[in-house]
């Protein structure tokens, strides 16, 4: 509770891929695999993550694997920048302006 979280994006050696690293656990040891015409149906973190990857547009296929999210771009692409924001504030519950509950 309260650790910042951290994306780091990694490199990938197949042109329009996009790696990236985070210091959390999203599936545990399964993996995940999502692709844009397929409806997201469970509300998990990483099928909100994905469901909220592919709201950014030019993404064609997400790959999820503990800590990894590995992204397969469509045409036009995406901002890396932006995809590290939305994992952050995906992963981030105590944002300003939200107030921290109390145990009282």
């Amino acid at each position: 509770m309260g650790q910042p979280v951290t994306v780091i994006q990694k490199s990938a050696t197949k042109p329009g891929v996009l790696r990236f690293e985070i210091n959390r656990s999203i599936t545990g040891m399964d993996h995940e695999r999502y692709s844009h015409d397929d409806e997201i149906h469970g509300n998990r973190p990483p099928d909100q993550l994905a469901k909220s990857l592919f709201g950014l547009g030019g993404i064609e296929r997400i790959h999820i694997n503990s800590n990894v999210v590995t992204l397969d771009l469509g045409k036009g692409g995406v901002n890396p920048v932006e995809i590290i924001n939305t994992i952050t504030k995906m992963f981030t519950f105590y944002l300003p302006g939200v107030e921290v509950p109390s145990f009282e």
